[in-house]
């Protein structure tokens, strides 16, 4: 699985889930698995579940830093 969900059909968020992976097993080999059993095997051949962290585009790293700074002492 070198190349992204969207190149497999799944546009909506780029992100390999169990089920994902089960329907391109199913797809390509025409094989079924359980989502346990292609944990399993994914964990076998060494691939471990992993989480991106989600950060806005927009985000503003100064404008937090001056707020965690300023605001959230008072806030507290």
């Amino acid at each position: 699985m070198s190349r992204a969900p969207a190149a497999h059909g799944w546009v909506e968020d780029q992100r390999w889930t169990l089920a994902r992976v089960a329907e391109l097993i199913a797809r390509l080999f025409r094989q079924r698995y359980t989502l346990r059993g292609v944990s399993l095997l994914l964990h076998r051949i060494g691939f471990s579940p992993q989480v991106p962290k989600h950060r806005p585009v927009e985000r503003d790293e100064a404008a937090i830093a001056t707020w965690r700074r300023e605001v959230w002492p008072q806030a507290k």
